[in-house]
């Protein structure tokens, strides 16, 4: 069973930074075959991707976060990163972290909660 931790949100002021991480256990020796991707859920809204690095190493981005928010692995620590810059209120939410490998379930972590202050 795979867990996935996250850590690093908290209150930052607009234009501020933060750097989130997610620790995978249960992945074994085969974290780096894994898509792993910061998802994002504000009040009454759906949650919605953020960021996804694929086990072959490409990297997509929300519209909105390009150029802001940058997503890196760490397959050694089995650690996925979100650096967050630029940060805007609307960034207000919680983040939650996923990996995923075809055909096998989703699993996601139990979300880390971004508050930006304008």
């Amino acid at each position: 069973q795979v867990q996935l931790v996250e850590s690093g949100g908290g209150l930052v002021q607009a234009g501020g930074s933060l750097r989130l991480s997610c620790a995978a256990s249960g992945t074994g020796s085969i974290f780096s075959t894994y898509d792993m991707g910061w998802y994002r859920q504000a009040p009454g809204k759906q949650r919605e991707l953020v960021a996804i690095t694929s086990g072959g190493g490409s990297t997509t981005y929300a519209n909105d976060v390009k150029g802001r928010f940058t997503i890196s692995r760490d397959n050694a620590k089995n650690t996925v990163y979100l650096q967050m810059n630029s940060l805007k209120a609307e960034d207000t939410a919680v983040y939650y972290c996923a990996a995923s490998r075809v055909p096998y379930n989703t699993y996601w972590g139990q979300g880390t909660q971004v508050t930006v202050s304008s």
